[in-house]
């Protein structure tokens, strides 16, 4: 983690020294016409390309400091990418077939998805287009784009017309070698949890299509850790059946009419002290005498803007002093930051805390939110098996769930007192929903439960039932098979 620490930081430097010296723009005009010419890329309007490939749902998988695991890798066994670069615009899909999980029963096939339209002009999205071979080139011909000499390889620097959410611009770096062939493509993008993020990718063993360069192989990594490669085995330069390719199929009918409404933002009170906050991801507010802890600073930072306020009209005239992170998947840790703004320190089980700390202390140059404006210190509290939380009359108790596939920093919260359990991700089926094998993650809930003796009567999930309505231990015990017990 270090090393890549020191890298991005190298390239930090070296982006601010090209924009503020512009170092070879006149022989970068060459390296890009050499690299063009030696690719096929000068007369390319679009490209398709197929074979296949793995990814990983970065972000969402058991251990969230390595990812790529043969628990969490689907393979997509037939990948077809398509480009259009005078749009941009690109399509990629693919049957799947995720990973099979320990204890789960076989996953079932899917399909892989991904289209960017021009309407989708940010950069998240985007880049996806530019940090190919043919997209690189095409964008620092476009775009003033400078180089210099580095171990022997030239690096090609350009930035794309659009704007970060702080105003800042984005920078694309490419690598090409000798041969006038893209080695790699790096830039950064905003991200509510990692702060500038890095998105690489690699290229290599290229072939001839038709007159055209196209890389073999093609890895892809995101701060620092791969999440995606590709073998390439066939290749088409502006293809016939171009709109055919990119044209996704008609959406699926809807069942049951109109979507529901967004859910109301509404808090309320549990017990003494102990209030519920919906109107997305629940949280919990709980007033410690002294202090308030907030139980999940879940989804964007627009939502835990909102539960702090929520939780400061509830609770008034205390400050926030811990937020407890239930796991690290991105869904449930993308409201952190505006917490830790707050001067709250952030509890999560100690399989994350280097993860999460490393993405708060990361540059949020790009992101321009309420923490990359703080100086306030990013603190970070690794919990272990258990911690108990004190603070005037109530405990607050965390206990580790052990030997979960879904994420192994799981964290749950119970206050002995109210006896109520709150939990994330261990979702109970609707009623009304079709009868189907027990959820494994509600057994390996239920054995940890009668572990650590948890003797509860309110069940309060991050992920409300729908309708919502209160939940209880009979709830649970009887979606995990086990009767009312």
């Amino acid at each position: 983690m270090a090393r890549t620490l020191t890298a991005s930081a190298l390239l930090v430097t070296a982006m601010v020294a090209w924009l503020s010296i512009g170092v070879g723009a006149q022989s970068a005009a060459t390296v890009v016409a050499d690299a063009s010419k030696a690719t096929g890329s000068e007369t390319l309007a679009s490209i398709t390309y197929s074979g296949s490939a793995q990814n990983v749902n970065f972000g969402q998988t058991r251990n969230i400091g390595t990812p790529w695991s043969p628990t969490s890798i689907t393979r997509i066994t037939t990948y077809t990418r398509t480009i259009d670069l005078s749009q941009p615009a690109s399509r990629a899909f693919g049957p799947t077939q995720p990973p099979t999980v320990p204890g789960a029963p076989a996953p079932m096939p899917g399909n892989f998805n991904q289209n960017i339209t021009p309407a989708q002009s940010n950069w998240t999205q985007q880049l996806e287009i530019w940090i190919t071979p043919w997209g690189f080139l095409k964008g620092a011909a476009a775009n003033n784009a400078t180089s210099r000499q580095s171990g022997g390889k030239t690096l090609v620097s350009w930035s794309p017309t659009m704007k970060s959410p702080s105003g800042q611009a984005y920078f694309v770096v490419g690598t090409i070698g000798d041969d006038n062939l893209v080695e790699k493509v790096e830039t950064r993008v905003e991200h509510p949890v990692l702060g500038d993020l890095l998105v690489e990718a690699e290229y290599s063993d290229y072939k001839d299509f038709g007159g055209v360069k196209v890389p073999g192989r093609i890895v892809q990594k995101r701060a620092g850790l791969q999440t995606f490669e590709a073998t390439v085995t066939s290749a088409t330069a502006n293809p016939a059946n171009l709109t055919e390719l990119l044209t996704p199929p008609a959406p699926a009918a809807q069942a049951g009419g109109a979507a529901p409404a967004a859910p109301v933002l509404e808090t309320q009170r549990l017990a003494d002290g102990v209030f519920r906050i919906t109107g997305g991801y629940v949280a919990l507010a709980v007033d410690m005498g002294d202090h308030i802890v907030v139980l999940e600073g879940p989804q964007s930072e627009a939502r835990a803007v909102a539960v702090i306020a929520a939780a400061k009209q509830a609770i008034p005239n205390k400050p926030i002093r811990y937020v407890v992170n239930t796991h690290p998947h991105f869904d449930h840790a993308s409201g952190l930051a505006p917490f830790v703004a707050e001067g709250a320190t952030i509890l999560t089980h100690e399989n994350n805390e280097a993860f999460i700390q490393r993405g708060l202390t990361a540059s949020r140059r790009l992101v321009g939110d309420a923490l990359s404006k703080s100086s306030v210190k990013r603190n970070v509290e690794g919990v272990g098996e258990r911690r108990v939380l004190r603070g005037g009359n109530r405990t607050i108790e965390l206990h580790h769930v052990e030997n979960l596939q879904h994420s192994d920093g799981m964290l749950i919260a119970y206050l002995p007192t109210e006896k109520i359990l709150f939990t994330a991700d261990f979702g109970i089926p609707n009623p009304g929903a079709a009868p189907g094998p027990v959820n494994p993650s509600l057994t390996v809930l239920v054995a940890n439960i009668e572990r650590l003796k948890l003797d509860f009567g309110p069940y309060i999930m991050v992920h409300p039932p729908v309708p919502d309505r209160p939940l209880t231990r009979a709830d649970l015990m009887t979606a995990a098979g086990r009767g009312t017990n």
